[in-house]
Protein backbone atom coordinates (compact mmCIF):
# COMPACT_ATOMS: atom_id res chain seq x y z
CA UNK A 1 0.00 0.00 0.00
CA UNK A 2 2.58 2.24 1.22
CA UNK A 3 4.47 2.31 -2.22
CA UNK A 4 1.11 3.73 -3.83
CA UNK A 5 0.41 6.21 -1.07
CA UNK A 6 3.92 7.84 -2.11
CA UNK A 7 3.39 7.57 -5.69
CA UNK A 8 2.24 11.17 -6.51
CA UNK A 9 5.11 12.22 -4.63
CA UNK A 10 7.35 10.66 -6.57
CA UNK A 11 6.60 11.91 -9.65
CA UNK A 12 8.86 13.94 -12.20
CA UNK A 13 8.71 17.24 -10.92
CA UNK A 14 9.26 20.30 -12.89
CA UNK A 15 11.08 23.61 -11.97
CA UNK A 16 12.42 27.03 -13.67
CA UNK A 17 16.04 27.98 -13.44
CA UNK A 18 16.49 31.13 -15.07
CA UNK A 19 16.03 30.47 -18.62
CA UNK A 20 16.30 26.48 -18.06
CA UNK A 21 13.48 24.53 -17.25
CA UNK A 22 14.83 21.97 -15.14
CA UNK A 23 12.99 18.52 -14.11
CA UNK A 24 13.80 16.66 -10.84
CA UNK A 25 13.47 13.24 -10.25
CA UNK A 26 13.31 10.33 -7.68
CA UNK A 27 16.09 7.59 -7.80
CA UNK A 28 16.08 4.86 -4.81
CA UNK A 29 19.34 2.70 -4.20
CA UNK A 30 19.01 -0.91 -3.40
CA UNK A 31 21.91 -0.12 -0.74
CA UNK A 32 22.42 1.52 1.90
CA UNK A 33 24.33 5.66 0.75
CA UNK A 34 26.97 5.11 2.79
CA UNK A 35 28.27 1.69 1.90
CA UNK A 36 31.19 2.15 0.34
CA UNK A 37 32.00 2.26 -3.26
CA UNK A 38 28.35 0.91 -4.44
CA UNK A 39 26.21 3.63 -1.84
CA UNK A 40 27.45 7.02 -3.60
CA UNK A 41 27.74 5.07 -6.84
CA UNK A 42 24.15 6.51 -7.77
CA UNK A 43 25.05 10.11 -6.30
CA UNK A 44 28.24 10.69 -8.04
CA UNK A 45 26.10 9.40 -11.48
CA UNK A 46 23.60 11.71 -10.69
CA UNK A 47 25.92 15.05 -9.91
CA UNK A 48 27.54 14.06 -13.44
CA UNK A 49 24.27 14.16 -15.10
CA UNK A 50 23.59 17.14 -13.44
CA UNK A 51 26.55 18.76 -14.84
CA UNK A 52 26.60 17.97 -18.20
CA UNK A 53 22.84 18.77 -18.58
CA UNK A 54 23.62 22.35 -16.80
CA UNK A 55 21.24 21.43 -14.44
CA UNK A 56 18.59 20.94 -16.44
CA UNK A 57 18.08 17.02 -15.21
CA UNK A 58 18.08 16.94 -11.16
CA UNK A 59 17.88 13.76 -10.07
CA UNK A 60 17.61 13.02 -5.88
CA UNK A 61 19.16 10.15 -4.75
CA UNK A 62 17.38 7.98 -2.02
CA UNK A 63 18.79 4.95 -0.38
CA UNK A 64 17.93 1.77 0.43
CA UNK A 65 13.99 1.33 1.99
CA UNK A 66 13.39 5.30 1.72
CA UNK A 67 9.97 4.61 -0.53
CA UNK A 68 10.26 0.78 -1.20
CA UNK A 69 11.28 -2.07 0.37
CA UNK A 70 14.90 -2.70 -1.68
CA UNK A 71 14.01 -6.18 -3.81
CA UNK A 72 10.90 -4.20 -4.80
CA UNK A 73 12.92 -1.60 -6.69
CA UNK A 74 12.39 -2.97 -9.87
CA UNK A 75 8.90 -3.56 -9.66
CA UNK A 76 8.54 -0.01 -8.78
CA UNK A 77 10.42 1.61 -11.53
CA UNK A 78 8.64 -0.73 -13.95
CA UNK A 79 5.03 0.67 -12.92
CA UNK A 80 5.96 3.80 -12.95
CA UNK A 81 5.42 4.29 -8.46
CA UNK A 82 9.65 5.43 -8.88
CA UNK A 83 10.88 6.95 -11.94
CA UNK A 84 13.91 5.46 -11.63
CA UNK A 85 16.31 2.95 -9.20
CA UNK A 86 19.88 1.66 -9.13
CA UNK A 87 20.30 -1.84 -8.67
CA UNK A 88 22.44 -5.04 -8.43
CA UNK A 89 21.43 -6.33 -11.63
CA UNK A 90 20.57 -10.09 -10.45
CA UNK A 91 18.22 -9.56 -7.71
CA UNK A 92 15.95 -9.27 -10.29
CA UNK A 93 16.68 -12.79 -12.21
CA UNK A 94 13.63 -13.95 -10.40
CA UNK A 95 11.65 -11.81 -13.15
CA UNK A 96 14.63 -11.56 -15.55
CA UNK A 97 16.57 -14.92 -16.17
CA UNK A 98 19.40 -13.36 -18.03
CA UNK A 99 19.94 -10.88 -15.05
CA UNK A 100 21.39 -14.03 -13.46
CA UNK A 101 24.20 -14.60 -15.74
CA UNK A 102 24.90 -10.54 -15.99
CA UNK A 103 24.92 -10.11 -12.11
CA UNK A 104 26.95 -13.26 -11.76
CA UNK A 105 28.63 -15.45 -14.25
CA UNK A 106 30.55 -18.07 -12.09
CA UNK A 107 34.30 -18.76 -13.60
CA UNK A 108 32.95 -15.41 -16.13
CA UNK A 109 34.84 -12.72 -17.57
CA UNK A 110 37.07 -9.93 -15.55
CA UNK A 111 35.92 -7.02 -15.24
CA UNK A 112 38.00 -5.43 -18.45
CA UNK A 113 36.54 -8.35 -20.60
CA UNK A 114 32.84 -7.50 -19.07
CA UNK A 115 33.41 -4.21 -19.85
CA UNK A 116 33.73 -4.62 -23.56
CA UNK A 117 31.38 -7.11 -24.12
CA UNK A 118 28.23 -4.91 -22.37
CA UNK A 119 29.29 -1.63 -24.69
CA UNK A 120 31.35 -2.49 -27.54
CA UNK A 121 30.42 -6.53 -27.97
CA UNK A 122 27.03 -6.28 -28.24
CA UNK A 123 25.76 -7.09 -24.56
CA UNK A 124 24.11 -4.24 -23.72
CA UNK A 125 21.35 -4.74 -27.10
CA UNK A 126 20.70 -8.07 -25.92
CA UNK A 127 19.65 -7.46 -22.60
CA UNK A 128 17.29 -4.43 -22.95
CA UNK A 129 15.59 -6.77 -24.83
CA UNK A 130 14.95 -8.60 -21.93
CA UNK A 131 13.80 -5.26 -20.20
CA UNK A 132 11.87 -3.96 -22.67
CA UNK A 133 8.75 -6.05 -22.12
CA UNK A 134 8.57 -4.81 -18.46
CA UNK A 135 8.81 -0.95 -19.41
CA UNK A 136 12.21 -0.56 -18.25
CA UNK A 137 15.59 1.38 -19.69
CA UNK A 138 18.92 -0.31 -18.30
CA UNK A 139 22.00 1.45 -18.23
CA UNK A 140 25.34 -0.88 -16.93
CA UNK A 141 26.97 2.26 -14.42
CA UNK A 142 29.00 0.22 -12.14
CA UNK A 143 31.37 -2.61 -12.49
CA UNK A 144 32.32 -4.66 -9.78
CA UNK A 145 35.80 -5.81 -9.31
CA UNK A 146 35.94 -9.77 -8.52
CA UNK A 147 34.71 -10.25 -5.41
CA UNK A 148 35.78 -12.44 -2.09
CA UNK A 149 34.63 -16.29 -2.27
CA UNK A 150 32.86 -15.53 0.96
CA UNK A 151 32.89 -16.02 4.83
CA UNK A 152 32.79 -19.04 6.63
CA UNK A 153 32.49 -20.07 9.90
CA UNK A 154 34.67 -23.24 9.57
CA UNK A 155 36.95 -24.19 6.87
CA UNK A 156 36.21 -25.56 3.06
CA UNK A 157 39.35 -28.52 3.00
CA UNK A 158 36.84 -30.75 0.38
CA UNK A 159 33.27 -30.35 -1.85
CA UNK A 160 31.62 -32.49 1.04
CA UNK A 161 32.26 -29.83 3.42
CA UNK A 162 29.80 -27.58 1.50
CA UNK A 163 26.62 -30.14 1.95
CA UNK A 164 23.99 -28.84 4.61
CA UNK A 165 25.98 -25.89 4.56
CA UNK A 166 23.11 -22.57 5.48
CA UNK A 167 25.10 -19.76 2.96
CA UNK A 168 24.11 -16.40 1.80
CA UNK A 169 24.75 -16.27 -1.92
CA UNK A 170 23.07 -14.82 -4.62
CA UNK A 171 22.77 -15.72 -8.67
CA UNK A 172 23.95 -18.60 -10.19
CA UNK A 173 26.76 -19.54 -8.16
CA UNK A 174 23.74 -20.21 -4.83
CA UNK A 175 22.69 -22.54 -7.98
CA UNK A 176 25.42 -24.00 -8.39
CA UNK A 177 26.52 -24.22 -4.61
CA UNK A 178 22.41 -26.40 -4.28
CA UNK A 179 23.95 -28.68 -6.75
CA UNK A 180 26.61 -29.23 -4.37
CA UNK A 181 24.39 -29.62 -1.15
CA UNK A 182 24.52 -26.24 -0.08
CA UNK A 183 21.43 -24.62 1.29
CA UNK A 184 21.29 -21.33 -0.31
CA UNK A 185 19.16 -18.02 0.48
CA UNK A 186 19.11 -14.56 -0.48
CA UNK A 187 19.34 -12.20 2.63
CA UNK A 188 19.70 -8.16 1.92
CA UNK A 189 22.91 -7.08 2.39
CA UNK A 190 21.48 -4.75 5.45
CA UNK A 191 20.70 -8.77 7.72
CA UNK A 192 23.63 -10.07 6.30
CA UNK A 193 25.60 -9.86 9.54
CA UNK A 194 22.87 -10.23 11.73
CA UNK A 195 22.09 -13.36 10.21
CA UNK A 196 25.92 -14.59 10.74
CA UNK A 197 25.87 -13.45 14.37
CA UNK A 198 22.40 -14.99 15.18
CA UNK A 199 23.33 -18.32 13.50
CA UNK A 200 20.89 -18.31 10.68
CA UNK A 201 23.46 -18.67 8.40
CA UNK A 202 26.49 -20.49 8.34
CA UNK A 203 28.05 -18.39 5.85
CA UNK A 204 28.00 -15.61 3.52
CA UNK A 205 29.34 -13.58 0.30
CA UNK A 206 28.27 -9.82 -0.30
CA UNK A 207 31.36 -8.83 -2.08
CA UNK A 208 35.26 -7.65 -2.76
CA UNK A 209 36.94 -7.29 0.47
CA UNK A 210 36.55 -3.20 0.43
CA UNK A 211 32.49 -3.47 0.79
CA UNK A 212 32.72 -6.57 3.18
CA UNK A 213 35.12 -4.66 6.15
CA UNK A 214 32.87 -1.97 5.90
CA UNK A 215 30.29 -4.63 7.17
CA UNK A 216 32.07 -5.80 9.72
CA UNK A 217 31.63 -9.40 8.94
CA UNK A 218 35.30 -10.03 10.24
CA UNK A 219 34.06 -9.51 13.95
CA UNK A 220 32.09 -12.92 13.79
CA UNK A 221 33.44 -14.78 11.17
CA UNK A 222 37.12 -15.81 11.05
CA UNK A 223 37.53 -17.63 7.57
CA UNK A 224 37.03 -15.41 4.40
CA UNK A 225 37.52 -17.80 1.34
CA UNK A 226 39.28 -16.45 -2.64
CA UNK A 227 38.37 -16.25 -5.53
CA UNK A 228 35.37 -15.04 -5.99
CA UNK A 229 34.41 -17.44 -8.21
CA UNK A 230 31.01 -17.28 -8.36
CA UNK A 231 31.11 -13.20 -9.72
CA UNK A 232 34.68 -12.73 -11.51
CA UNK A 233 32.71 -9.28 -12.19
CA UNK A 234 29.44 -8.10 -12.10
CA UNK A 235 26.98 -4.83 -13.08
CA UNK A 236 25.34 -2.82 -10.80
CA UNK A 237 22.92 -0.39 -12.92
CA UNK A 238 20.71 2.51 -13.89
CA UNK A 239 17.11 1.32 -13.99
CA UNK A 240 14.65 4.29 -15.27
CA UNK A 241 10.62 4.12 -16.12
CA UNK A 242 10.52 3.66 -20.38
CA UNK A 243 8.08 6.20 -20.26
CA UNK A 244 10.35 8.54 -18.20
CA UNK A 245 12.97 7.77 -20.62
CA UNK A 246 11.44 8.58 -23.18
CA UNK A 247 10.94 11.89 -22.02
CA UNK A 248 14.10 13.02 -22.15
CA UNK A 249 15.60 14.79 -25.34
CA UNK A 250 18.36 12.73 -27.64
CA UNK A 251 20.85 14.75 -26.07
CA UNK A 252 19.96 14.13 -22.10
CA UNK A 253 19.80 10.01 -22.79
CA UNK A 254 23.16 10.44 -24.36
CA UNK A 255 24.76 12.08 -21.52
CA UNK A 256 23.19 9.43 -19.00
CA UNK A 257 24.93 6.66 -21.06
CA UNK A 258 28.42 8.69 -20.82
CA UNK A 259 27.45 9.60 -16.96
CA UNK A 260 27.77 6.07 -16.18
CA UNK A 261 30.92 5.37 -18.87
CA UNK A 262 32.46 8.00 -16.60
CA UNK A 263 31.42 6.81 -13.32
CA UNK A 264 32.70 3.25 -14.16
CA UNK A 265 35.72 4.45 -14.82
CA UNK A 266 35.42 6.35 -11.09
CA UNK A 267 34.58 3.32 -9.37
CA UNK A 268 37.14 0.65 -11.02
CA UNK A 269 40.16 2.86 -10.19
CA UNK A 270 38.51 3.25 -6.18
CA UNK A 271 37.94 -0.66 -6.29
CA UNK A 272 41.64 -1.41 -7.36
CA UNK A 273 42.91 0.77 -4.79
CA UNK A 274 40.90 -0.21 -1.94
CA UNK A 275 40.93 -3.71 -2.28
CA UNK A 276 44.33 -4.64 -0.63
CA UNK A 277 44.02 -2.35 2.35
CA UNK A 278 40.62 -3.89 3.06
CA UNK A 279 42.14 -7.18 3.69
CA UNK A 280 45.44 -6.36 5.85
CA UNK A 281 42.36 -4.47 7.94
CA UNK A 282 40.62 -7.77 7.67
CA UNK A 283 43.65 -9.94 8.50
CA UNK A 284 44.57 -7.33 11.66
CA UNK A 285 41.38 -8.05 13.21
CA UNK A 286 41.77 -12.04 12.97
CA UNK A 287 40.47 -13.06 10.13
CA UNK A 288 42.13 -15.71 7.78
CA UNK A 289 42.57 -15.13 4.40
CA UNK A 290 42.70 -18.22 2.51
CA UNK A 291 42.13 -19.88 -1.14
CA UNK A 292 39.46 -22.33 -1.97
CA UNK A 293 41.42 -25.71 -2.73
CA UNK A 294 41.38 -26.82 -5.97
CA UNK A 295 39.60 -29.90 -5.85
CA UNK A 296 36.59 -27.18 -4.39
CA UNK A 297 37.22 -24.69 -6.95
CA UNK A 298 36.46 -27.71 -10.08
CA UNK A 299 33.55 -29.20 -8.46
CA UNK A 300 32.29 -25.89 -8.40
CA UNK A 301 32.98 -25.08 -12.27
CA UNK A 302 31.93 -28.01 -13.08
CA UNK A 303 28.60 -27.39 -11.18
CA UNK A 304 28.42 -24.38 -12.30
CA UNK A 305 28.45 -25.11 -15.91
CA UNK A 306 25.72 -27.34 -15.55
CA UNK A 307 23.95 -24.74 -14.24
CA UNK A 308 24.20 -22.47 -16.59
CA UNK A 309 23.21 -25.06 -19.61
CA UNK A 310 20.18 -25.68 -18.02
CA UNK A 311 19.35 -21.88 -17.67
CA UNK A 312 19.92 -21.28 -21.03
CA UNK A 313 17.73 -24.36 -22.02
CA UNK A 314 15.17 -22.44 -20.45
CA UNK A 315 15.09 -18.87 -21.95
CA UNK A 316 16.33 -17.56 -25.57
CA UNK A 317 17.49 -14.40 -24.34
CA UNK A 318 19.94 -15.78 -21.42
CA UNK A 319 21.09 -18.38 -24.16
CA UNK A 320 21.75 -15.89 -26.67
CA UNK A 321 23.62 -13.90 -23.86
CA UNK A 322 25.31 -16.76 -22.93
CA UNK A 323 26.79 -17.88 -25.78
CA UNK A 324 27.86 -14.31 -26.75
CA UNK A 325 29.69 -13.53 -23.97
CA UNK A 326 31.55 -17.12 -23.81
CA UNK A 327 32.06 -16.31 -27.31
CA UNK A 328 33.58 -13.01 -26.67
CA UNK A 329 35.62 -14.40 -23.71
CA UNK A 330 37.11 -16.74 -26.42
CA UNK A 331 37.73 -14.42 -28.95
CA UNK A 332 39.63 -11.98 -26.52
CA UNK A 333 41.23 -14.47 -24.38
CA UNK A 334 44.27 -14.91 -27.58
CA UNK A 335 45.16 -11.35 -27.19
CA UNK A 336 45.45 -11.64 -23.24
CA UNK A 337 47.54 -14.94 -23.41
CA UNK A 338 50.06 -13.14 -26.11
CA UNK A 339 50.32 -10.21 -23.72
CA UNK A 340 50.80 -12.08 -20.65
CA UNK A 341 54.04 -11.95 -18.89
CA UNK A 342 56.46 -14.21 -16.95
CA UNK A 343 55.82 -13.54 -13.59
Amino acid sequence: MRRYVVAAALAASVAFTGSAMAQSFDLQSVFGLNVPSIGPSPVNWAEKVRLMTAGEVDIKVHGAGDFVPPFEVFGAVSTGAIPMGFDWIGYWAGTIPVANLIGSMPFGPSPEIALGWMFNGGGLEIIQKAYDPHGVKIIPCHLVVPEAGGWFNKEINSAEDLKGLNMRIAGLGGKALAKLGANTQLVPAGEIYVSLETGRIDAAEFSAPQLDKGFGFQKIVKNYYFPGWHQPSSWDSIIINMEVWKGFTEDQQKIMVEACKANITENMADQLNAQVAAIEEIEAAGATVKRFPDEVLSAMRTAASEVMQEEAAKDPIFKEAYESLTAYIERTARWAELQALPR
